[in-house]
């Protein structure tokens, strides 16, 4: 595995500040049961860090204490932490809205076969990986048989209600691209796929985030790898714009690690850029950080180039 951050720490990206935190984006830990190329987590079925109930309560009293309206919940396969459903009970009581990130895949895992029912129950907004709506693709990126899988669990949230208008459960689905090039534009793309998954397999959905590739990790040492990695950076730095500055997700989110240190946003928690001073999550329940500087280095390009791109898809 090829070490990105040395490539990435000379940065000219402008400096920014954090506003008002609205989401806190938790990842309670690595194990998945999917390894794809394009994980800026490195996760997979090997992977055994898991956050600790200790930690996991925290997470309740910090969204009470700071008044976070948003838990978004991410991993690896997050539903693989056996503390996952009672975080997200946890979270509903106090009336925030819950985010998971789902590969959908794991719908089918051992012990996960009332999951999607579970989450239909509690309002979870489903946020889906799905790269694209073609077998091959999906496949070549995410593994052998994960298309099938993703469109059967597609379907089975629909079943529930999950992407239907006023039900009130979101299906939201999100595309990577497959090598080292931005996102096509966002609203043509959803055109592409509520076409192509209505005709072909009847299904529905909210909406489509189109995110960029991240140069770190798994994906950056590809780059590293194949010589490209020069290449698309210069890409990103070629498609900076200004305009994408405001709507950065790192202005009004902060990232938690398995560990509970905390991060401006989930690529420099994987990165282990840690915000200044090694804040911990139960520094938050004393800790207001708004106004406070954001760390950045040239990935952050990635967010900001064409479209942009962001937890919630292109800014």
């Amino acid at each position: 595995m090829h070490e990105t951050l040395p490539l990435l720490e000379v940065s000219d990206f402008p400096p920014i500040r954090r506003e008002k935190i609205d989401t806190l984006q938790v990842n309670i830990g690595y194990r998945c049961n999917q390894t794809c190329v394009h994980c800026h987590v490195n996760a997979g079925p090997t992977r055994r860090e898991m956050m600790s109930e200790e930690n996991l309560a925290l997470i309740p009293e910090v969204l009470r204490t700071r008044k976070i309206s948003n838990l978004d919940i991410t991993g690896g396969a997050p539903e693989l932490h056996e503390g996952f459903r009672d975080l997200v009970q946890s979270a509903r009581a106090l009336d925030v809205h819950v985010m998971d990130r789902c590969n959908l895949t794991i719908l089918f895992e051992p012990g996960q076969e009332n999951l999607a029912e579970f989450l239909a129950e509690n309002k979870v907004e489903v946020v889906a990986s799905l790269p694209c709506y073609s077998l091959d693709n999906v496949d070549r990126q995410r593994g052998k048989g994960v298309f099938d899988k993703s469109i059967a669990a597609l379907q089975k949230l629909n079943t529930l209600g999950y992407g239907k208008p006023d039900s009130g459960l979101f299906l939201n689905l999100v595309y990577n691209p497959l090598g080292p090039f931005l996102p096509p534009d966002q609203k043509a793309l959803e055109a592409d796929y509520r076409r192509e998954l209505s005709a072909h397999f009847g299904i529905i959905f909210n909406q489509l985030f189109a995110l960029a590739n991240m140069p770190i990790k798994r994906f950056g040492s590809t780059l590293v790898s194949k010589g490209q990695f020069a290449d698309y950076m210069q890409l990103l730095k070629d498609n900076y714009s200004a305009d994408n500055l405001d709507g950065v997700m790192c202005r009004s989110l902060v990232s938690v690690d398995w560990q509970g240190n905390l991060y401006d946003c989930d690529f420099n928690q994987q990165l282990g850029i840690e915000v200044p001073g090694r804040i911990h999550l139960r520094n938050l329940l004393q800790q207001n950080m708004r106004n406070t500087p954001i760390r950045v280095a040239d990935h952050c390009f990635g967010c900001t180039a064409g479209q942009g791109s962001s937890c919630g898809g292109a800014l």
